[in-house]
């Protein structure tokens, strides 16, 4: 019987019959809280501060749902690894429902490792500890970069094994994402649904996440824009962190620009644009410098279900929408030198300034690939260098003369805006956005390995809290992180990572 009334609001399922199936998450024998997200929860506005593991854990494994939920599996199409799948949807996540958090802002609460839908195939629909708790750790740490993402609320443990690789203890994930519409869900309804359904998910879509397109001429094409314009300064987010998403199927791009689903992804440690560590991707069609470019590929797939609503005559509709695909480049170009300028400590432009820069920080690029410098760390030394302590910096750099060139540009290129620099100000301001702490690979499979094998949620929890000061280096800035802290800064070796490998955890 439900236990706890949530403020629910679900228009997903109130307004868009026939694009789901209603489904209940399967029973588990021995919920088990292992991870509670109080400070989500109370953005949420949930008012589960009364709650104790107990009734938590029942109620996030779906053994007692709140009043108000109206669990379904969403439909979807999508493009794996360039293939149109026509039917995916979810096969082991459900909708819960939907809040208004204390910002005003519409999120989805959903299931995932819940057991079989409608939508499983031959699946299980079950979760793993292990990938469940890297969803945390990566979607948290996301959120403290500043980078739009889905955020786990909860993570309980069932007490029943999955079977995989080799038997694992399951688990189910509570997601939080401002809305789990993809541009796959535009396939489902472009290839199985019709005209009037299509307008009502793309109406429904617009009003949700860009109500300011309703009155305009045009809210179809508009619509896109928008969403190609939210992907182009999502990825290049992620480009400046060198985060590796791994499998960026037409399904695992959001509608809303949030970073979702954090299977085969990674965080780059020595600077290789070619890089891939998704055990699926053997041809390297994710890499990370592909993401800019499949980020196009997808929003064309979008581009195509929305035609017969930009235009009537399909040639008109090809023409707008291949404006919109074409300019995306240019505005993934525009948010990443932004960034770029940001990490460089620059604030402002020269003349020529876009390609002058550009190159500036495409030559700093190369000479971290040339000498394999660990990429978060250059960065993050790069501020020392601004201040006047180069020796952090050369120390990662196997040579010099490559470097002692490029520095003497930088130094050129900062003095332009600064006659008489004030150099602590620039250093200061690099530091804000070139984090110290990323989830080292090494360190999150330890945590994860801990969790799922020993039951031991320590080196999980310590990881979770060290991720969430992502800038903070400065020990008077978190004291009671300071002696962990540089272990966690520490690159995994090079053994590691040229064996390292990511798995999707389905």
């Amino acid at each position: 019987m439900p236990t706890t009334l949530l403020p629910f609001d679900n228009t997903y399922a109130r307004d868009l019959p026939g694009f789901y199936e209603p489904c209940q998450p399967a029973t588990v024998p021995e919920p088990v809280l292992l991870f509670f997200n109080r400070g989500l929860a109370e953005e949420l506005q949930l008012g589960l501060a009364g709650q104790d593991d107990a009734a938590l854990a029942a109620m996030f494994s779906g053994n007692a749902l709140p009043e108000g939920a109206q669990p379904i599996a969403q439909a979807y199409s999508g493009h794996q690894f360039g293939q149109f799948n026509p039917q995916l949807g979810d096969g082991r996540a459900l909708l819960i429902g939907e809040v208004i958090d204390r910002h005003g802002r519409r999120r989805d609460i959903a299931f995932k490792g819940s057991g079989r839908t409608p939508f499983s195939r031959r699946g299980d629909g079950k979760a793993a500890v292990g990938p469940m708790l890297r969803e945390v750790l990566i979607g948290e740490a996301m959120h403290a970069l500043g980078i739009p993402s889905t955020r786990a609320l909860a993570v309980v443990s069932t007490g029943e094994p999955v079977w995989r690789e080799r038997t694992l203890p399951g688990a189910i994930l509570t997601r939080v994402a401002a809305s789990h519409l993809r541009v796959g869900t535009f396939q489902y309804f472009a290839a199985h649904g019709t005209p009037e359904q299509m307008r009502q998910l793309a109406d429904y879509a617009i009003a949700r996440h860009f109500p300011e397109l309703l009155a305009s001429e045009n809210r179809y094409l508009e619509f896109l824009r928008a969403v190609a314009e939210r992907q182009a300064a999502l990825i290049a987010q992620w480009m400046h962190v060198g985060f590796i998403h791994g499998v960026m199927n037409t399904d695992n791009m959001g509608i809303p620009g949030e970073s979702i689903d954090f299977g085969p992804c990674a965080f780059m440690e020595a600077f290789d644009p070619r890089a891939v560590f998704s055990s699926i991707d053997e041809m390297g069609r994710y890499a990370y410098e592909a993401q800019p470019r499949i980020a196009r590929w997808n929003l064309s797939r979008l581009a195509e279900t929305l035609l017969p609503l930009i235009a009537d005559d399909e040639g008109q509709a090809i023409e707008l929408a291949t404006e919109v695909i074409d300019s995306f480049m240019a505005r993934y170009q525009h948010h990443w030198l932004a960034g770029l300028r940001a990490k460089l400590g620059l604030r402002g432009t020269v003349e020529h300034g876009d390609h002058v820069d550009t190159a500036l920080g495409e030559s700093w690029l190369d000479l971290l690939h040339a000498q394999q410098v660990d990429f978060t760390l250059a960065w993050r030394r790069l501020a020392d260098a601004a201040e006047g302590n180069e020796a952090p910096l050369r120390a990662l750099f196997a040579g010099q003369p490559g470097l002692d060139l490029w520095l003497q540009r930088w130094r050129e290129r900062c003095a332009f805006e600064d006659a008489t620099p004030n150099i602590t100000p620039r250093a200061t301001s690099m530091r804000r956005v070139n984090p110290w702490l990323i989830p080292r690979n090494h360190r999150v499979e330890e945590a994860l390995a801990a969790a799922s094998d020993e039951g031991d949620l320590t080196p999980f929890e310590q990881l979770l809290n060290a991720l969430q000061h992502p800038f903070d280096e400065d020990p008077a800035l978190a004291p009671a992180l300071a002696p962990a802290l540089a272990r966690y800064a520490e690159p995994a070796s090079g053994e590691f990572m040229a064996e390292f490998r990511t798995f999707c955890g389905t």
